[in-house]
C-alpha cells in the first residue's frame, strides 16, 4: 500500500492543479476494491489532502433497462449496467475538465434515480472506485489506475456470501455464473486490465 501511495502522491504532485486528479480502483467482483479505497481515503485525508470518493456502483440505471432486455445476461451486464456514454459526458469527462457535476444515484429500494450536484475542488484527487473502470470509453480520463488482482477463489467466495437479496445460494451461485462472471470474463479478454493498469495488487493469501 506505501508503494500506491507514494505513486499517487508523486503523480498527484506533477499534475496540474487546473482540475481534481482522478485515480481508479479498478477490479473484478469481490476483489477489495471498496477496502482498498477505503484506506487510500484515509491515509490520504490524514496527508491533508482533499480527497472525494465515488462508487461506480451508486450511477447504475433502473432494472428495466439491464434486465429482460432481449440480450443475454452477460451482455446487460457489462454493457446495460450503467449508461456508459452518459457517465463518460457527466462523470469522467467533466472532473477532466473541472466541471460542476450533476450525476445519477440509483436507489436500490425504490428502484429509481435521484439527480445530485457535485463540487468538486480543482486541487482535490477523486477516486473512483468499481468495476470496469478501464472499458475503451473511460479509460483515457483516468490519471492513475491501480487493479486488485485476486483469485478467483477468494473472489466467488466472497461475493455468494455477501449478497443475501439475491435469494439462496443455489440462485446466487446460478446468476453469478449467467451474468455476472461471464461478463467479468469479457472484460478481462476484452480490455485486458491487469496489462494497462498503472500498478496491480496481487491478493497474497497468508
Amino acid at each position: 500500500m506505501d508503494r500506491i501511495i507514494n505513486e499517487i502522491i508523486d503523480k498527484y504532485e506533477a499534475h496540474t492543479k487546473t482540475r481534481p486528479f482522478i485515480v481508479a480502483i479498478d477490479g473484478l467482483s469481490g476483489a477489495g476494491k471498496t477496502t482498498v479505497t477505503q484506506q487510500l481515503e484515509n491515509i490520504l485525508t490524514s496527508q491533508n489532502y482533499k480527497v472525494r470518493v465515488v462508487h461506480i456502483d451508486d450511477h447504475i440505471v433502473e432494472r428495466h433497462k439491464r434486465y429482460n432486455t432481449g440480450h443475454d445476461e452477460w451482455y446487460e451486464y457489462y454493457y446495460l449496467q450503467w449508461d456508459v456514454e452518459l457517465l463518460k459526458r457527466e462523470l469522467f469527462k467533466k472532473i477532466y475538465l473541472n466541471s460542476d457535476l450533476t450525476l445519477p444515484f440509483y436507489v436500490y429500494e425504490t428502484d429509481q434515480i435521484y439527480q445530485e450536484k457535485i463540487n468538486l475542488d480543482s486541487s482535490s484527487i477523486v477516486i473512483i472506485e468499481g468495476i470496469f473502470l478501464q472499458r475503451d470509453e473511460w479509460r483515457e480520463y483516468l490519471d492513475y489506475v491501480c487493479y486488485l488482482d485476486c483469485p478467483r477463489d477468494i473472489r466467488f467466495d466472497r461475493v455468494l456470501n455477501r449478497d443475501p437479496y439475491n435469494g439462496s445460494h443455489e440462485k446466487r451461485l446460478q446468476k453469478y455464473k449467467r451474468r455476472y462472471w461471464l461478463g467479468e470474463e469479457h472484460y478481462l479478454h476484452k480490455v485486458n486490465p491487469i496489462k494497462i493498469a498503472d500498478q496491480v495488487i496481487k491478493y497474497e493469501k497468508r
